[in-house]
């Protein structure tokens, strides 16, 4: 019974291969989304005030990060729980690929996390004059909750290394 018991827990990580997979898709949407925006940019980029046409430039570099934190939560998380990726000799490998444990993955969601966040909150500012202040407070103290977490997460990560 216990054999079984581990053999099952064991392989019951092939469920998170699909979960993996799905992320892919989303990368998919995010890339719709980046077009539709660059589209939208270069079809009004005469009509386009200039703080409109950097709002829609910080939008990109949202996507963009995203996207990546996605490509490296769905490649990392499935090479840490799930199988090696067998990737041929003729293929262009990254370099980050199958050198991150769950620890350093972790570590860069949280600063991906708060570089994402750093984004979102200067686009919140730059239409600040149409923001009420409390608003804008919240925005400030959930970002700093974002850099605070990263950084206990860094402390307590370089504290359990040693």
């Amino acid at each position: 019974m216990e054999k079984f018991i581990e053999v099952t827990m064991y392989r019951s990580r092939w469920l998170l291969a699909p979960i993996y997979l799905g992320l892919s898709l989303a990368v998919l949407a995010l890339a719709i989304k980046f077009f539709q925006e660059l589209i939208h940019l270069l079809l009004h980029v005469i009509d386009l005030k200039e703080a409109d046409m950097i709002l829609v430039v910080l939008s990109m570099i949202d996507i963009a990060m995203v996207g990546g934190l996605l490509v490296m939560v769905m490649m990392s998380g499935y090479e840490n729980f799930v199988s090696q990726l067998n990737i041929s000799e003729d293929e262009e490998k990254l370099s980050w690929l199958g050198k991150m444990d769950s620890s350093s993955l972790k570590a860069k969601i949280a600063a991906s996390i708060v570089a994402i966040s750093s984004i979102h909150l200067l686009k919140v500012f730059m239409a600040a004059q149409t923001i009420p202040n409390d608003k804008l407070l919240w925005y400030v103290v959930i970002h700093l909750t974002f850099v605070a977490s990263a950084f206990a997460m860094g402390f307590l990560d370089t504290i359990t290394k040693k």
